[in-house]
């Protein structure tokens, strides 16, 4: 949406996301709004309202609070926005950590469910992937995740399978242990989560790439910011992840974004990508 002539306002329903590259122009930007709700009889909350600077300098977010016409906005390092935990820093980690815990509590909610000898192993795979799936994969499509998320990820898809297909006993010294991970994917046939993750993240790249170049979101995707990305190992990006997913499946030599103009082609290597497995 536009504010001062400019697209500085993301709005979903009642939750508003007013953006500034400074902190004069975020002023000015909240000023419009907060005098626009008044227009239409609509007050801005001050307890849920919260503000944050997104920067590269860790000291940039020790800022005083914000005072906007009479009223002060808590400055925080980190905030949930559309059930997304944003950070100061934009770490994708506390994201994870949030996914994860949200995800544990909603196994605990169905385990027994998951031990019981009434159930087979198939309903109970049909119960983690339709009750505990969904809240661990909120907005995964956006993610760009290091070998130590997706570790996490699949530490946490170990324990609701050992759950689900119970201990082994040793034949050797007849006692019961818990499942190797090995026969853990021996026994799982669906694909695990870290390669849903990759399918659905190639899945939406595919669908943004074909809005259009009059589309925000299209442009957020193929645009480069400006200025220089900082000294040091750089930070893996959503797109390395997309170039990675197609040279799994040996397609890292074309160009990703005309190749997903073809639906069909696409979804094929969509599929490929989740289905893949490394010998």
């Amino acid at each position: 949406m536009k504010l001062n002539d400019t697209h500085q306002l993301l709005a979903y329903a009642d939750d508003v996301n007013i953006l500034g590259g400074s902190i004069l122009t975020l002023k000015e930007n909240a000023e419009a709004s907060v005098a626009a709700t008044r227009e239409i009889g609509l007050e801005v909350s001050t307890d849920k309202t919260k503000y944050m600077v997104v920067s590269r300098d860790q000291n940039a977010g020790r800022i005083q609070n914000v005072r906007i016409d009479n009223s002060t906005f808590e400055s925080v390092e980190e905030f949930k926005y559309l059930g997304t935990t944003l950070t100061n820093q934009n770490y994708i980690a506390e994201e994870i950590k949030s996914r994860l815990r949200s995800g544990n509590a909603c196994y605990n909610s169905v385990q027994n469910l998951l031990s019981s000898r009434l159930l087979s192993e198939n309903l109970k795979i049909k119960i983690y992937r339709t009750i505990i799936f969904p809240v661990v994969l909120y907005g995964c499509e956006a993610w760009s995740l290091t070998l130590r998320e997706e570790r996490k990820l699949r530490v946490f898809e170990n324990m609701v399978l050992r759950r689900i297909f119970g201990p082994k006993r040793d034949e050797v010294k007849g006692e019961w242990r818990r499942l190797h991970n090995e026969e853990l994917n021996n026994l799982y046939s669906s694909p695990s989560i870290v390669r849903v993750i990759k399918s659905r993240r190639m899945r939406w790249a595919g669908h943004v790439t074909r809005m259009g170049e009059e589309r925000w979101v299209y442009r957020v995707l193929v645009e480069k910011p400006e200025g220089k990305r900082p000294m040091g190992r750089p930070r893996r990006r959503w797109l390395d992840n997309i170039r990675m997913y197609l040279q799994e499946v040996g397609c890292g030599y074309m160009d990703w974004i005309e190749l997903a103009q073809d639906r069909d082609r696409w979804r094929t290597l969509v599929n490929a990508v989740m289905n893949f497995r490394v010998p």
